[in-house]
């Protein structure tokens, strides 16, 4: 519990920070794939796998750290992560075709997994239910405004200082958090490996943990589907303009940020099994009355920002209750829970 560690807060501050820098791989250098077949050696085609080479290693990177992370000290295996990722951003910086981009992207994929993987069991082991569910609710409302904020931030790197910069910027990130985690390891609480018995297919068997595992994934699945098209649907067959999108992101991300952070309360107050089904049946009902709008054929796009708020509100009310209630589902395998959960989403 958290009277054991001194600074239990600032464990939870390093595991967002170690988080958001490993999304930060994608959204940081998103920005930056359209110039560089005119900077390296390459097509278009292979500028877009520069991105799908860091999902595919981040996928693999899950797995992997799961599997260790139930045999292995975890504070190593963060701090492994965090030299790798720091490392492979620097080998990107050399490389000179964009051939040799996508192999380092997917090293540097793998390497930046651990902390999604590792912070859910150490949050528990730190905190009480109610304390570690506020927590999950603060990671995710962070988590959430990578995607927003990160290619902004992409933008602004890319044209004062080149593609190389966000790789730059990766490195310089990584080896900071690695060196003060490195310096904090004894307050990094590590989740015992034998507390964590049976494998992954263990947990494809295990029932309860699915049914919480699939909810939390096909319910922010589906919000995602309609947020990664929503750019070309509203300037291409709704006469809107990207800022129309940025509204509807805003507004949508806001709405997230509130309900993730009174998750604790709301679950508290009628139960975290309740608020479960309540933000997973409010998703739907926003999914619906979007697919609704457009069956009638209403072009106007600045109903999509109020049409998109139930689906936020409704992830970030069952989010932090729904990934605790899967993650305890695992019986004890939370490396392996936390990364299959992360995978799917």
């Amino acid at each position: 519990m958290s009277h054991t560690y001194r600074h239990p807060k600032l464990t939870v501050l390093l595991l967002i920070i170690c988080s958001v820098l490993g999304l930060a791989g994608t959204d940081l250098v998103l920005p930056a794939v359209p110039s560089l077949p005119d900077s390296l050696e390459g097509t278009v085609a292979q500028s877009q796998l520069v991105l799908a080479a860091f999902v595919a290693g981040g996928a693999l990177g899950l797995l992997l750290f799961g599997e260790l992370g139930a045999r292995l000290d975890q504070r190593r295996l963060l701090l492994l992560s965090l030299a790798g990722y720091a490392a492979t951003s620097l080998v990107a910086i050399g490389v000179d075709t964009l051939q040799g981009l996508i192999i380092v992207r997917f090293f540097q994929g793998i390497s930046s997994a651990a902390a999604a993987v590792f912070a859910p069991g150490i949050i528990r082991v730190l905190f009480s239910e109610k304390a570690a569910l506020r927590a999950i609710g603060v990671l995710g409302s962070v988590e959430s405004l990578a995607p927003a904020l990160a290619p902004i931030a992409g933008v602004w790197l890319l044209q004062w200082y080149g593609w190389q910069a966000s790789f730059v910027s990766i490195a310089l990130c990584a080896s900071v958090m690695f060196a003060i985690i490195f310096t904090v390891r004894k307050q990094v609480p590590n989740v015992h490996p034998e507390r964590a018995a049976g494998g992954y297919w263990s947990l494809l068997c295990n029932r309860v943990f699915l049914r919480y595992a699939l909810s939390q994934a096909l319910t922010l699945g589906g919000l995602l589907i309609f947020v990664f098209g929503a750019p070309a649907v509203i300037t291409k067959t709704m006469d809107g303009t990207l800022q129309h999108f940025i509204i509807m992101q805003v507004s949508g991300i806001t709405t997230f940020i509130i309900a993730a952070n009174a998750a604790q309360w709301t679950a508290e107050r009628f139960g975290s099994e309740r608020m479960i089904w309540f933000g997973t049946v409010l998703s739907a009902i926003g999914g619906l009355a979007i697919a609704i709008f457009a069956l009638v054929g209403n072009n106007d796009p600045r109903w999509l920002a109020l049409l998109f708020l139930p689906m936020n509100f409704g992830l970030g009310l069952r989010g932090p209750p729904g990934f605790y209630a899967a993650v305890v589902a695992s019986d004890g395998n939370d490396p392996r829970g936390a990364a299959i959960v992360n995978m799917m989403m």
